[in-house]
């Protein structure tokens, strides 16, 4: 029999690659996720608040569903990418959630970052609706949505991974299962939160160096070189003029926002605090973006940013 289970597996994984997806949330990275689903040959329906957003994914190819309910009646696999844990909660349980009309056997992949407790919460309603639910948060950025590029970290039952993996590989270069539903999550928060450390560590650095007379280009190339190197300064620098094609060099339009970069950082710290550890650095991380982000000038824009509000400061 188990040859037999074998095989009704791997014909219902096929069937899957045949099926309609889902996808709701088409903000700077959910954009681009939702077209290289489109690129790889999907029957791909989408759904977003921003009719702008919907309408040039049409454009590509796409259908579009005028709620989150009616995109649950057409899709085999949903993928959600949208900013928080309320916006999650309301896609799902909402007057026009996704649970409304979920059919049985749905695979539902979450890509936002949120809090763990909320996506179990989430796991157990879509449990009960008869679907199987994944958090799969990503890393990489804008420009790895765009390139298809993006690493997905994946929590949930290892019994449907590889068809979860079947769908995330049109959209990412590293799915990489990491456990139980909220797993995902927690390796995304704690690599945001030394990312948010690693930021605000390059831009007070970067600004020092050139207050002292450096060349920008040439201490950011030589700290790329040296035991400062990470991916703050050698990939994302928040320095404008020195990498083309990044935020800081657009005056920091696009990219990954400050205020949801403190959203991560609330939700790290939330973690922090359930599970006792120490974060000295992280809550100093999250104080100096929550004072940023208090300034018009800097919140809406790129958490690299950060380089331009210490830039700004006299002291």
């Amino acid at each position: 029999s188990s040859g037999i289970n074998a095989e009704y597996g791997g014909l219902s994984a096929a069937c899957r690659a045949m099926s309609t997806v889902g996808f709701i949330g088409l903000g700077n990275m959910g954009g681009y996720m939702a077209k290289n689903l489109v690129k790889g040959g999907k029957d791909v329906v989408v759904y977003d608040v921003n009719e702008a957003s919907v309408a040039d994914l049409k454009e590509f190819g796409a259908g579009a569903s005028p709620t989150p309910a009616d995109l649950a009646s057409k899709s085999d696999v949903i993928v959600t990418m949208v900013p928080s844990s309320p916006h999650v909660q309301e896609v799902f349980c909402g007057e026009n959630g996704l649970l409304k009309s979920l059919k049985p056997g749905t695979l539902c992949i979450d890509s936002s970052t949120i809090d763990p407790a909320v996506s179990k919460e989430i796991d157990s309603k879509v449990r009960e609706a008869g679907g199987h639910f994944y958090d799969a948060p990503v890393s990489g950025g804008v420009v790895a949505a765009e390139n298809g590029a993006l690493t997905f970290m994946v929590g949930g039952d290892e019994a449907r991974f590889s068809e979860v993996k079947s769908c995330l590989d049109h959209m990412g270069a590293a799915i990489i299962h990491c456990g139980d539903n909220g797993n995902g999550l927690v390796v995304k928060l704690c690599n945001n939160m030394m990312l948010a450390i690693s930021m605000i560590g390059a831009s007070e650095t970067l600004n020092m160096g050139i207050r002292m007379g450096m060349d920008r280009k040439l201490l950011s190339e030589i700290m790329s070189k040296s035991t400062a190197r990470c991916w703050s300064i050698d990939t994302y620098n928040p320095v404008p003029g020195v990498l083309e094609g990044v935020p800081a060099s657009r005056e920091y339009q696009g990219g990954f926002g400050a205020t949801l970069m403190l959203k991560d950082l609330g939700l790290a710290e939330s973690m922090a605090t359930a599970s006792q550890s120490p974060i000295q650095l992280g809550a100093i991380a999250k104080q100096t973006y929550e004072t940023l982000c208090k300034d018009e000038e800097y919140a809406p824009k790129d958490f690299g940013v950060m380089f331009k509000y210490l830039q700004d400061q006299d002291s």
